[in-house]
């Protein structure tokens, strides 16, 4: 599988192009900016897009998909909690102070954490992480795993924004995460790439460095 790192949109935010080498079928995981960049890639490889999903509904994650949809006719996928943060793009843009003038998504699918998705071969699991919005989810793919803004490289997400509890985000990352492999990758919503192992050891909340976990 071909994994395509993409910082894109008004704060950087990390859109992942995933590609199925044999089937020619692509995802996108949170397509947060222009989506030209994402459709040059498909042509390069002469992969389709079969469709987006979203770990969480914030605007940073979505923006770009709007214009995804009227190019490749898609649906996009969030978690049922967070479907109401889709639907509601421009008011979150203005409630940020965000000028910008984005339409949100149409068709938009959920799930919950007891799905799974198909991406040629291979299987992609749901892991419902609440604790940075109400509906965040995790996606494990073989030994990726992409954690939109739950866990960070030696951080976590913010949860000072509405629907958000520490409580749940530490809960959901030492009950849920910290049980993986030590050996699974982690692309996170921003910055660089990690993994559970050493997250474990040095995350600044919870790794065992700090004696924290």
């Amino acid at each position: 599988m071909i994994i395509k790192t993409f910082p894109l949109g008004l704060i950087g935010t990390n859109a992942y192009l995933l590609i199925d080498e044999e089937t020619k079928e692509a995802i996108v995981i949170d397509l947060g900016g222009d989506f030209g960049v994402i459709q040059k890639e498909l042509e390069k490889y002469g992969a389709v897009l079969k469709y987006i999903l979203n770990t969480h509904g914030h605007f940073d994650h979505i923006l770009g998909e709007r214009e995804a949809q009227k190019i490749a006719d898609v649906p996009v996928y969030v978690h049922e909690q967070d479907k109401y943060l889709v639907e509601n793009l421009p008011k979150q843009l203005a409630r940020f102070g965000f000028a910008e003038n984005y339409e949100s998504p149409e068709n938009i699918r959920t799930f919950t954490e007891s799905d799974t998705f198909k991406l040629g071969s291979h299987e992609i699991k749901v892991i419902h992480t609440p604790g940075h919005t109400p509906g965040s989810c995790c996606f494990l793919i073989g030994s990726s795993l992409f954690s939109g803004d739950t866990l960070f490289y030696t951080s976590v997400g913010r949860t000072d924004f509405e629907g958000g509890s520490f409580a749940q985000i530490s809960n959901s990352i030492k009950e849920k995460l910290f049980k993986l492999d030590d050996s699974i990758d982690v692309y996170p919503g921003h910055d660089a790439k990690t993994t559970i192992g050493y997250e474990k050891k040095y995350n600044c909340y919870f790794g065992s460095e700090n004696n924290l976990y």
